[in-house]
């Protein structure tokens, strides 16, 4: 079971996602999207909260109220965090998630450490963590199948992408061809590449 929470305090909303429990974890990390980010308290179990950012925009993009959205629900979600006031959650691209075969379940590394960043949460603000639970919504989704499904969209755009280009091309090889024969035309047409018949043998007599 995943749960969903839409955070709607900018315009269009944001869906952050969450497993129910450490084994759900595991098929969120393997089914994450590239859009995703993942949110944890640090040093500390908790809940993985994920973060769908749209097409395009980076960890860097997460506009200010959405991050706290998201710090609270993570520190909502963990049975120690949840009592404790000035605790850090760690947050960083799906993409940079390491599961390696000797870890437990629900156990993640980095690949790369400088990717990770931090927001600290003073305390538990009761108004964010309402308004977020009444949005929830409990599902059971094909985590692998909309991930094909992401994926696939993403090669036929990039097909699309490439017949676009290749035929920018062809364009412009097509302009660089009339331009080059205008050239070409327009040397061949200048007085002293032309001949006249004024040579004294243009004659109307006849031998």
């Amino acid at each position: 079971m995943v749960f969903y929470f839409t955070s709607a305090v900018v315009t269009p909303p944001y869906t952050i996602y969450m497993g129910k429990d450490k084994y759900e974890n595991e098929d969120l990390i393997k089914y994450g999207w590239p859009e995703d980010i993942w949110f944890h308290v640090d040093k500390l179990s908790s809940a993985h909260v994920y973060l769908r950012m749209p097409k395009g925009k980076t960890i860097d993009d997460i506009p200010k109220e959405v991050l706290v959205d998201c710090a609270q629900l993570v520190k909502n979600n963990s049975i120690q965090g949840c009592k404790m006031n000035n605790i850090n959650v760690v947050y960083t691209p799906w993409s940079n998630l390491k599961k390696t075969g000797d870890m437990d379940v629900g156990q993640i590394g980095f690949f790369r450490q400088k990717e990770v960043k931090i927001v600290a949460v003073e305390k538990k603000i009761n108004e964010i963590v309402n308004r977020l639970e009444k949005t929830k919504d409990e599902r059971h989704p094909d985590l692998a199948a909309e991930k094909e499904s992401r994926d696939r969209e993403e090669r036929n755009e990039k097909k699309v992408q490439i017949q676009d280009l290749k035929k920018k091309e062809k364009e412009e090889m097509r302009k660089k061809k009339e331009a080059e024969e205008l050239r070409n035309y327009t040397s061949l047409m200048r007085s002293e590449n032309m001949t006249t018949n004024e040579d004294g043998n243009d004659s109307d007599e006849f031998m």
